[in-house]
């Protein structure tokens, strides 16, 4: 991996102890960190590195989950080589599922998936209290190995509101491995490299953090700063590369769903250091990442697995699906990529576009 690496040694010391089971590549051990020669912590290292797909949400015509085409999707993205799966997170809709069915679209996701990858659960609130009440729910579905969580949305908490929301939701849930989530795009509040080191020191199951500022510098203080098993994730599909070149372990993408083995593949030659496959790759596909966000997310996303036959390109209010030009201009990228070629129709679908 390219990048000085200045973070704080860990001694490495494999224990049995272990917690909410990651399966597959989703191995956790326990390691004493040493920071000027005393041990401060014990950290519970995730394991779980790569590509990670944020799955979409399918729906029917009449706004109910597909529940077969969300099974098909698992499917092919581990078929397709991605690494772990990261449900009901904002590409997954998960803003717009009641809870039944947020726990639903899981539990569907973890079943399909039966252990062959890891499976990241998103689980965000403005009010922590509701957010711990939803976390504990989430703890008790079985296969689920990490409970993904965004900055809290609206409320604009300070650094310490922060630091105290999920050090709760980390409490509520120890020993399950949390990933936090800095998305001030969408939150409106950033989460500052030095309250996730607060956290990381605070709480021995908060292990990752899906980084969506935007901002190098502060993908590299993450990187310098955080103890060594703490997993560095980009939230930009355009700076995964950027991000594993100074020290990030890997990507949660957006385009991965539409291509799931080409990014993953982009991600994997970078983290073998074999950055002429991945730039390759990047340069390939740098325009899907971008045309992902012509409109709202997931809108584009889903119009281009409705035309590869994939699922249909429904969204909740108050999103709305992309509108006819956009469709006109996806259609156009997605065949110039190959996207849609030998696409598989799913039994009883069918779209004006094929």
């Amino acid at each position: 991996m390219l990048g000085i690496d200045s973070r704080p040694t860990v001694q490495t010391k494999l224990s049995a102890a272990g917690s909410g089971g990651l399966g597959g590549l989703g191995k956790w051990r326990d390691f004493p960190l040493m920071i000027g020669g005393r041990f401060v912590i014990n950290l519970a290292v995730m394991e779980t590195t790569g590509c990670g797909t944020a799955i979409v949400t399918p729906f029917r015509a009449d706004g109910s989950i597909d529940e077969a085409a969300l099974w098909s999707l698992v499917n092919w993205q581990i078929d397709s080589g991605i690494d772990f799966l990261v449900a009901c997170g904002s590409t997954g809709e998960a803003a717009t599922l009641d809870e039944e069915e947020w726990l639903h679209a899981v539990r569907i996701v973890v079943e399909a998936a039966a252990g062959r990858v890891p499976v990241w659960a998103g689980c965000t609130h403005n009010s922590t209290r509701t957010l711990v009440r939803q976390a504990v729910q989430l703890r008790r579905v079985p296969g689920v190995d990490v409970i993904l969580s965004a900055n809290p949305y609206y409320n604009k908490p300070s650094q310490e509101g922060q630091f105290q929301h999920f050090l709760a939701l980390a409490k509520a849930v120890d020993p399950m491995p949390v990933a936090v989530y800095n998305v001030p795009g969408r939150t409106a509040v950033n989460l500052e490299p030095e309250t996730v080191l607060r956290l990381a020191m605070a709480a021995k199951n908060i292990q990752a953090i899906k980084e969506a500022s935007g901002k190098l510098p502060q993908i590299a203080e993450l990187v310098h700063t955080l103890p060594r098993g703490f997993k560095i994730f980009s939230g930009d599909d355009n700076l995964g590369l950027a991000a594993i070149g100074i020290g990030a372990h890997g990507l949660i993408s957006v385009a991965s769903n539409e291509a799931p083995r080409e990014v993953s593949s982009m991600i994997r030659a970078a983290l073998n250091n074999n950055w002429t496959e991945a730039r390759e790759l990047e340069r390939r596909f740098s325009r899907l990442f971008e045309a992902n966000f012509w409109e709202s997310n997931p809108g584009p996303v889903k119009t281009v697995l409705e035309l590869m036959g994939r699922c249909t390109d429904h969204v909740r209010l108050p999103l709305v699906s992309p509108t006819a030009a956009t469709r006109v201009r996806l259609e156009r990228l997605a065949g110039e990529l190959g996207l849609l070629k030998h696409a598989p129709m799913p039994a009883g679908f069918h779209a004006e576009v094929f």
